[in-house]
């Protein structure tokens, strides 16, 4: 496809000479360029979906327990 983009002339004639150099066409390296870039776009953070519950808090048994209670109750009956 054919396009017409304006560029700084200093930067059109690096351009032209890095492609000279590695004896390929203005078109590649633009090409190559405009590649890179676009891997380099953020991909879209990770959003995880509101799950929450209505409720009225932890129970009063809870209500000041630490982790290792909160574990110890979720694995009782549980085996080890």
């Amino acid at each position: 496809m054919k396009t017409t983009v304006e560029i700084a002339d200093a930067l059109l004639d690096e351009a032209k000479r890095v492609a000279a150099e590695r004896e390929t066409t203005l078109r590649s390296l633009i090409e190559e360029g405009l590649r890179k870039v676009l891997e380099e776009e953020p991909k879209k953070p990770f959003k995880l979906r509101d799950c929450s519950v209505d409720g009225n808090g932890l129970t009063p048994e809870f209500q000041n327990a630490t982790w290792e209670q909160f574990r110890d109750a979720i694995y009782e009956g549980r085996g080890a």
